[in-house]
């Protein structure tokens, strides 16, 4: 990048200025990474401060079964094969009641697109959850389970969305966002969700009041362009309806052990390679300085390594999800070192270490606690980076 482009692009950043799509591609094409993490960190500063926020979270998969075969997907089973799952709504209450320890505060739902389950049973799990856990935040499917509702149930998408809000549903997921640009999406995607049916349900939901999040499944077979557009197609929709809270960067994950079936299911991993931490870290970073009107940007550090997200908060992030318990989804494909769980400790421990202020939110991103910041009388206790 010449210098008058990098100055120009530092002006832009420090007036507030939007950046345009040859902005963010050109932000791509600079291999100047402490660069582009000081501008990220800039704009993260001037929205959060020092502050990294976090939950308590458990992961909750009710079924693996699956009509779509996704080619990036290890999680998904077809109907019959082994290792393929569909828990009774009581054994699911029962599963979540047993992680209710440490002051949960949120449950995260997703599941397969089960080709048989009758619609119902889907309110109904939300109802007998939230009756189980009335203090914990139902944060439950996709836009493309959404989709798949209107398919066996008959009815709409505002009409589910009622349903479910009215059984306790407070936020969609952000998943099945993948890579929107149809360029890419036709090699990966196997089901219909595309992004005119994604944006109009996160539309919708935005309408009913739910904030959602938003997600980009980055590191396959994209290019920087692609994910640029993905991006801007979400900042549209967000200059729209305000209802994006927060932006999430997911690392597309190579199968990398033998499932219990002995059977990979990852199409994708023969061609491609995983995104490196520096290519990772750029992508948080630009995807700050893009996305303007989303207040947060968050690291899901079991898709990106401990470490790398303590770094991605230096480069734009200023959430670092929760104390996940057994994500099943990327678990059964990567197994590269994340752990399974994160306690609230463990937490506040590796926000400090970054050198940052942890505080606690809820699903809605309402402080439920602030904690101090690092040990000042540490000599060894890194700070935020400087700009």
């Amino acid at each position: 990048m010449d210098v008058g482009l990098k100055r120009e692009l530092e002006e832009k950043v420090g007036a507030g200025e939007r950046l345009t799509r040859e902005d963010g591609i050109a932000l791509y094409e600079s291999d100047d990474l402490a660069w582009l993490g000081g501008l990220a960190h800039q704009v993260r500063t001037r929205k959060n401060g020092d502050v990294v926020h976090f939950n308590v979270n458990r992961h909750l998969n009710m079924t693996n079964v699956c009509t779509a075969s996704c080619a990036y997907c290890s999680f998904q089973r077809k109907p019959g094969e082994k290792d393929a799952y569909t828990m009774r709504i009581e054994e699911a209450v029962k599963l979540a009641k047993a992680m209710e320890s440490e002051n949960l505060t949120e449950l995260h739902i997703v599941n397969g697109l089960h080709p048989n389950l009758p619609w119902r049973y889907y309110p109904r799990s939300l109802r007998e959850l939230k009756a189980a856990l009335p203090d914990v935040s139902l944060k439950a499917f996709t836009a493309t389970e959404i989709h798949h509702f209107e398919t066996i149930s008959g009815l709409s998408a505002s009409e589910i969305l009622d349903e479910l809000i009215d059984a306790g549903l407070e936020s969609l997921t952000g998943g099945g966002a993948e890579i929107f640009d149809w360029e890419v999406r036709q090699h990966i995607v196997d089901h219909r969700t595309h992004w005119e049916d994604w944006s109009r349900i996160h539309r919708l939901a935005h309408e009913k009041g739910l904030r959602t999040p938003s997600t980009m499944l980055y590191g396959h077979i994209e290019e920087p362009r692609h994910r640029v557009d993905h991006v801007l197609r979400l900042r549209e929709l967000q200059d729209e309806t305000g209802g994006f809270q927060v932006f999430i960067p997911l690392r597309y994950q190579h199968d990398f052990v033998d499932m219990k079936d002995g059977k990979v299911r990852n199409r994708l991993q023969a061609r491609t390679q995983m995104a490196t931490g520096a290519e990772a870290l750029k992508t948080f970073a630009v995807s700050r300085l893009l996305f303007d009107n989303v207040p947060h940007v968050k690291v899901f550090w079991v898709m990106h390594g401990v470490q790398t997200a303590q770094l991605a908060l230096q480069h734009g992030a200023d959430d670092m999800d929760g104390s996940v318990v057994e994500y099943k989804i990327t678990h059964d494909a990567d197994n590269f070192g994340t752990p399974n769980k994160l306690t609230r400790e463990d937490l506040l421990d590796l926000i400090r270490d970054a050198g940052f202020r942890p505080v606690e939110r809820n699903t809605r991103y309402e402080i439920i606690r602030e904690y101090d910041g690092p040990d000042p009388a540490r000599r060894d206790a890194p700070q935020p980076m400087r700009v």
